[in-house]
């Protein structure tokens, strides 16, 4: 496995602040040259699959987002993940506990025929249970991903790779799909590369994301392994709290640098969370310390991560 530097570390995390930013200006506020920049970034893309990818907000207007849990037969489970992966409307992919559980994200139209899970799924032979949960409000994830990543540098470079969006933000149009699938390849795609996938001029190109960006119709999230990062044991929590206490304990939970993702759920647990600690030992104290002393918490469910089929728009062997 890849060993990280100072360097690297600060390179993720100003990545993690803007995927997008020029390698020049990362460079000046890191006290590194352009060129250790960039070969610092092909090296992390080679060795840890680092990547940046350009994302439409799963909760904007006229959008759904699912969490689905299905058991399927011990010898069916990764081959149905895989091919879950291959499926546009998957954002990712995990295989929990023994093995046997697949928990699938969802992002569909709010108006569609949710064929995957009225169809696609209940015609499966080898899935052996099925649950759908309706994600209802994000408190944390997405646009503000795991801060497990973003711990290696001070206010000031902070504030320095912090973008600036201004004017009132745009929301996507079918106009948008050739550049949303470049941008889920690649979120730092060039200007002219970008045009030339568009059919539009790079001053078009640059428009449009600027008018994206402003609004958090895009956003541009970072991929690589926690574990490069000190995190080897990830699990979902599921978790019922009493309605009147919801609002709270979630808040509280979003600033716990141990999760990645806090969301209102539908379903008997209606908090999830996913947790990322560096062993199994590190998940039991915050399970014990930090969420035992919340005691709206009447119920937790600990669903342990086995791998990651698929992170946001990819999918990972």
């Amino acid at each position: 496995m890849i060993t990280l530097d100072d360097v690297d570390r600060a390179l993720i995390h100003a990545l993690h602040i803007d995927g997008r930013a020029p390698f020049t200006k990362i460079g000046d506020v890191l006290g590194v040259s352009t060129q250790t920049v960039a070969r610092r970034y092909r090296r992390l893309r080679a060795e840890a699959s680092l990547r940046v990818v350009g994302l439409p907000d799963p909760q904007r207007p006229g959008q759904a987002e699912w969490m689905v849990r299905l058991t399927a037969t011990p010898h069916t489970a990764q081959d149905l993940a895989h091919a879950l992966a291959r499926r546009a409307d998957t954002a990712w992919i995990k295989l929990m506990s023994g093995g046997t559980e697949i928990c699938v994200n969802v992002q569909t139209p709010a108006a569609s025929d949710h064929s995957l899970l009225l169809r696609d799924i209940p015609r499966t032979a080898s899935v052996t249970a099925v649950s759908a949960h309706q994600l209802l409000h994000r408190y944390f994830g997405g646009p503000t991903a795991w801060l497990g990543r973003a711990n290696s540098l001070d206010a000031t470079q902070i504030a320095a790779l912090t973008p600036v969006h201004e004017g009132p933000g745009k929301p996507l149009t079918g106009d948008d799909a050739a550049l949303m699938a470049a941008l889920q390849r690649d979120g730092r795609a060039g200007l002219a590369e970008l045009a030339t996938a568009t059919g539009w001029s790079a001053a078009t190109v640059a428009r449009r994301l600027a008018d994206l960006r402003a609004g958090g119709t895009v956003f541009f999230d970072l991929e690589i392994d926690p574990a490069l990062l000190g995190a080897t044991t990830q699990a979902l929590l599921w978790m019922s709290v009493a309605p009147a206490h919801l609002d709270r304990v979630a808040k509280t939970l979003a600033g716990h640098p141990e999760l990645a993702i806090v969301a209102a759920t539908t379903g008997p647990a209606n908090l999830v969370a996913q947790a990322l600690c560096p062993d199994a030992a590190a998940l039991h104290h915050y399970l014990t310390h930090r969420l035992g002393a919340l005691d709206a918490i009447r119920t937790l469910e600990t669903a342990p991560v086995l791998r990651t089929v698929k992170a946001a728009a990819s999918r990972w062997s």
